[in-house]
This record gives structure tokens, sequence and C-alpha cells, in this order.
């Protein structure tokens, strides 16, 4: 049995719905939940849960404020702009929450104010600390509303001799009025701006804004899955729709012919290209373009491919990019979701055009909350 540990933030934050569930009970509550969303499409495989649920998300985000005179860091509550005060998060990564705690500390003694969204006066909106847990690589980001930063030599010292784990350091700067963490201008503070990371025997470049899956521990599993229901043999053409930074494309190109990876951020397009040369992966290009018209072109021009793996957001698949997946009509799918509820949704279109679910594997990714990752194998009816 897993200890059932109380977080102190459980009813203020809302950011673990189950966390007053042990976590045997949550994976129970899970396999339910993709029991009645995805039962009727196949048998549902024995959720994937963690050996140690805890501590296991490798991106930390901390929100900065003042109140009453006191310089807060934490989390916005559950469908709120309120932030409430964390010093330390049973699911996140330990070494970002005390990085996070020593830079609330150094603004005060280095008099910096945090950003007032209210007046758009001040200097520190947000943290962001990225962990390489395989390599032991550390980013922190540091979001502030004004390019300009007092004593910055001097508070990246005072920084760095607390925490000599960090590996780079980069300011970002976000000034609008928005509700996203980064803005669009990065400067490099210290060290190269990026971390690497090592998953399932290869190298990934994480920068500030790349897409990297936060539980290295179960992404490991999710994509062990996708892979092993892939069921490659050398020959295949395969696309990576929504492919980010590449990862699932990459991993996928020891065991296939050709891949093609297809994403719309022209960003994580570039770092895509970066981790296939890292990896020495030669059979795999890239492509920054909406993944339904690229594949819909590509069966105009008469051309096939053998599997498609995706991996939508929350959303699930827009319903061109479907009808642009019957056009062009791979063999095999491998539907990675992170949303039983649109996975439910569009293997229904699916089912009526042809393919047949043949697994369906959820993966336990956030424990604590009330989401679920599922991977499932879908082929065409011969």
């Amino acid at each position: 049995m897993t200890e059932h540990i109380k977080c102190p933030n459980y009813k203020k934050c809302g950011g673990c719905q189950l966390q007053n569930l042990p976590y045997e009970r949550q994976l129970s509550f899970k396999q339910v939940k993709c029991i009645k969303l995805l039962g009727r499409y196949h048998h549902i495989n024995e959720i994937i849960g963690m050996e140690n649920p805890y501590h296991y998300r490798n991106k930390v985000q901390a929100a900065f404020t003042t109140k009453n005179g006191k310089i807060l860091s934490g989390v916005y509550q559950s469908s709120t702009h309120n932030i409430v005060p964390v010093d330390s998060c049973m699911i996140e990564d330990k070494i970002a929450d005390e990085i996070i705690v020593t830079i609330r500390k150094l603004l005060k003694s280095f008099k910096l104010k945090t950003f007032d969204d209210n007046t758009f006066k001040g200097f520190l909106r947000h943290v962001l600390v990225k962990r390489s847990f395989t390599l032991g690589q550390v980013m922190v980001v540091l979001v502030t509303g004004t390019t300009d930063f007092p004593n910055e030599s001097k508070f990246v010292n005072a920084l760095l001799s607390r925490h000599s784990e960090i590996t780079t350091i980069v300011q970002n700067v976000n000034n609008k009025r928005t509700s996203l963490v980064l803005g669009n201008e990065t400067r490099v503070l210290y060290g190269d701006g990026y971390i690497e990371d090592e998953l399932m025997g290869k190298r990934f470049r994480i920068s500030p804004k790349a897409f990297y899956q936060v539980n290295p521990t179960q992404t490991a599993v999710l994509y062990g899955k996708a892979l092993e229901f892939a069921n490659l043999n050398g020959n295949e053409t395969v696309i990576d729709a929504y492919c980010g930074t590449g990862t699932i494309g990459i991993l996928a190109s020891d065991k296939a012919k050709r891949v093609i990876g297809v994403e719309l951020n022209a960003d994580a397009v570039k770092d895509a290209k970066v981790n296939a040369q890292l990896n020495d992966v030669d059979n795999i290009e890239f492509y920054e373009d909406d993944a339904g018209k690229f594949m819909t072109n590509l069966a105009v021009t008469g051309e096939t491919v053998d599997l498609v793996i995706m991996d939508p957001p929350r959303a699930g698949a827009s319903l061109e990019f479907l009808r642009s997946l019957i056009t062009l009509s791979p063999e095999k799918v491998v539907y990675i979701s992170c949303n039983p509820e649109t996975l439910a949704r569009d293997l229904s279109f699916l089912t009526r055009k042809g393919y047949k679910v043949r697994k369906i594997q959820p993966v336990d990714m956030f424990p604590h909350t009330e989401h679920v990752e599922v991977v499932c194998y879908i082929s065409r009816i011969k």
C-alpha cells in the first residue's frame, strides 16, 4: 500500500483533486472512468500507476505577488487568479521548490519588487524551474515584467552560490496583459539557456518554451506502450502528428524506415530538429504545418503511410484532422490521449469510418489529480 500523505494546501489549492483518496483508490477511480467512457470500444487494460507517486513533476511554476508588504510565491488557486502560498508541494520536484523559496528571499534582500498586474509596475512575475531527473541539470527562468534587471550579476551569483546544481538561468520578459506565463523576449543570464534530459536511451534538449512531458518516469511507460502497440518492423513510414519537440517520433525512428514529424509551433519544430541531430537520427524529417492539412496533401499526391502516431491536446483531434486521417487511410493508428472524454468522441468517428480499436491502456501520468492518459491502438478493418 502506498502511504497516504495529506497536503496542507489541499483545500486551498485545488490542483490535486483526488488527494483525499489513498493512491490505490485513485487508480480505481481512473480505471472506472476509462471503462465508462471507453469500455464500449474494447477491453480496458489495468491502469499503470507509479511506485512512488510523489514529487514527480520535473517542471515547477510559481507566481509571485506582494500582500500586506510580504512577498508571496505559489500557485494559482483552481479557476481563480488568487495565489496560494506554497513552499513545498507533494507532486513537485523538491529541488525546484527549494530554488523558488530562495529566489523569494533574495528578492527581499536585493529590494526587488514583485510585478503588480493592476498597476503594471514591479519586476518579478513568475519563476519557472525545469530539471532533468536523469542528468541533474537545472534551468531557472525568471519571468519579469520589464527588461531592466537591477543588480543582475549580483543576484545571479547569489542564487548560484546557494544552489550549485543550477546549470542555466534565463530572463524571460512578459510585459503584456495576458494569462500566458512566458513572453516572447528571452535573455540568457548564465549557462547555455537550455538543459538536456535522457529518455529511453535518447537525449532531448529542453528550452524555456519547449513542451516536454512533466512526469519523466511515466512518460517512459506511456511512450513504451505506444511503441509496443505500434509493433514496428523497420519497413514502415510513420507520421508523428502534433509532434512537439519530436520526442515520440525520435524514439520510433530506431524501428521505422522513415518518420515524418508535423507540428504547427515553430519553436517546437526548431527544437525537434536539434533533438534529431543530438541523437544522430537521419531517417526523420520535421515540418511546420497543420497536421490535418499536411496529411490530406500527402494523400492527394498518392503517398502512403503505414502508421500515424497522434498526441493531440486536451481538446482532442479536430474534425478536419480526423477526416484527413481517413483520407490518408494508414493501416495503423496509435492515439495517445490526455483526455478520455475527447478520445471517446474521436473513437466514435474513427470506428464508423472503417477502423477498429484493438488495445486500450490507461497510464497514471498525474497522480493525485483527475487527469489520466490513455494509449489506444487502432487498425483499419480489412
